[in-house]
């Protein structure tokens, strides 16, 4: 070290030592050491926090994360409704067992009610089991023989298990979830008792609607058949968070410095690949330009915004352009939309030990194309009714789901105009002419929230898993190696196995924060240094 690096190392505080590292020799160069990595986030939904809690916690301190909105959690959002909280996006953690990541941290912090914490609970395996006390009517008021809802149910996850027994190249490219259920229902039917037929149909079109609610499709015939098996459940019974999902986010960003996250921030477009020097004259690989004109600059970037939104954005929102991999990637994968109606009543119709209300409308069937008259059909997309609980501490509400098309067509409508159309319906439905209407309403419009456009991601008909991974594949790609990582992407669509759920979304929020920790060795060694 030369003696005069030295003098002025030991005599003049940091804020007097020259700012432009590049005009610096090689040997002042270490001597001031590395410099600490820039980082934005941009999205500050599970995957951004978990990403930036984890790099925090491993000894990177420049990061900022960057939200759109005026809040943080994405399309994680509780909100006061009857007397307590209820989801107007994710309900309830999947698969709530050890190996989930979100089950893990809710156990963590205390968040979750003691049946959830039960090992019994832990291994049930829900993908072939239907809602515990359901009760199903006919749109004509008739309840439906349980006898007969459960044999058809027993055949139809038979079914469903079996498309999940696929692999790359037993389909034909075109091959859909839809066309393999329906070609097992016309094999099956053939045996039926004529006087079953139209209910046996009409309640498997009730049960694809609610897997179009799962996939997050319109209908099972946008959805890949071969690559439907490599989406991955853990194990356990499906439970929700009694202080709200925002909770555990809530928890997750709470050791993040003040100021790490920017709210009302939206970003207009990424430049990458370049060379932008910010006021010390430092220079860096990208910049990021937001709506309000501000211009941030960073060594990387973690991009976790909706597939959605990717694919109205994605034109203007890179510059240089993504690889067409990436473009392909954005393209060919589905994102769909799942929205909530949410019911408030002052006095329950249903039976206190009811949890699930379903439809089965007359007439209907999965091997009939539906009328596309959304006005006059949407109510028969409604994939079901769920029973909130505890309705002690909630009142009596019911959660409906509507999927696809329907969904988007809803949001166009009045909440009066919906509450005339399910008031109509459960009159109907239950036979109760004078049966009052639902007190007050909330619901759901991820369609048309700018930031989101719809709900989560699944992967479609000519698509497959590769395109999964070319979306989560950093820039520049490996075919250049030789240049550092600067753009990175994260999200519950860049999660091959566990798309579509928060915790596929935590987990790509870390596996991009782990790259960027594996890249500076010196930062871990800082941190253990800390720790010791």
């Amino acid at each position: 070290m030369g003696i005069w690096l030295l003098f002025l190392l030991l005599v003049l505080p940091l804020s007097a030592l020259p700012h432009n590292r590049d005009n610096l020799d090689s040997e002042q160069q270490e001597a001031l050491g590395p410099r600490s990595p820039v980082i934005l986030i941009i999205g500050a939904g599970i995957s951004g926090i978990g990403a930036a809690e984890k790099l925090h916690k491993h000894g990177f301190h420049n990061i900022k994360v960057l939200e759109a909105t005026g809040r943080t959690g994405g399309r994680i959002r509780t909100q006061s409704f009857a007397k307590g909280l209820v989801e107007i996006g994710a309900q309830w953690i999947h698969g709530p067992s050890p190996g989930n990541p979100v089950f893990r941290l809710a156990s963590q912090f205390g968040l979750l009610s003691p049946d959830a914490l039960l090992e019994e609970n832990q291994k049930i395996n829900l993908f072939s089991k239907p809602p515990d006390n359901l009760v199903t009517y006919s749109s004509s008021g008739k309840k439906i023989n349980p006898e007969v809802f459960a044999n058809i149910t027993e055949l139809y996850y038979t079914w469903l298990e079996e498309t999940r027994n696929f692999t790359d190249g037993e389909c034909e490219p075109g091959a859909s979830v839809g066309s393999f259920l329906r070609q097992k229902i016309v094999e099956n039917s053939k045996g039926w008792d004529k006087e079953l037929v139209e209910i046996n149909l009409a309640l498997l079109r009730g049960m694809l609607n609610v897997e179009c609610s799962a996939s997050g499709s319109h209908s099972m015939d946008d959805v890949a058949l071969c690559p439907f098996g490599e989406y991955t459940m853990f194990p356990g019974l499906d439970c929700t968070f009694p202080k709200g999902f925002e909770s555990l986010v809530n928890h997750i960003k709470a050791p993040l410095p003040d100021g790490t996250v920017i709210l009302n921030k939206p970003v207009k477009n990424i430049h990458w690949n370049g060379a932008f020097r910010d006021q010390k004259s430092d220079a860096y690989p990208v910049t990021v330009q937001c709506e309000d004109g501000d211009s941030l600059v960073a060594d990387h970037v973690i991009v976790t915004v909706p597939l959605g939104f990717l694919k109205k954005q994605y034109l203007d929102f890179f510059n240089p352009p993504l690889p067409s991999s990436k473009i392909q990637a954005i393209k060919n994968l589905g994102f769909g939309t799942v929205n909530k109606i949410l019911l408030e009543f002052e006095k329950p119709f249903w039976d206190p030990n009811t949890t699930y209300i379903q439809t089965a409308w007359e007439g209907d069937s999965p091997l009939i194309e539906p009328n596309n008259n959304l006005k006059q059909n949407w109510m028969r997309k409604m994939a079901g009714f769920v029973v909130l609980e505890p309705p002690g501490q909630l009142g009596h509400v019911l959660c409906c789901f509507i999927t696809g098309k329907e969904a988007e067509f809803v949001e166009t409508l009045t909440d009066e105009e919906i509450l005339s159309s399910m008031t109509d319906h459960f009159r109907k439905i239950t036979g109760n002419p004078e049966l009052p209407p639902p007190i007050s309403i909330l619901r759901s419009q991820w369609h048309s929230q700018p930031y989101t456009g719809g709900s989560y991601s699944y992967v479609a008909v000519g698509s497959s898993g590769i395109d999964v991974n070319n979306l989560a594949e950093p820039l520049p790609t490996d075919k250049e190696a030789l240049k550092p990582i600067q753009v990175l992407f994260a999200g519950e669509a860049t999660q091959r196995n566990y798309y579509s759920t928060t915790h596929g979304a935590l987990m790509t929020g870390w596996r991009e924060a782990q790259r960027l920790i594996d890249r500076y060795p010196e930062l871990r060694a800082t941190v253990s240094e800390a720790k010791l």
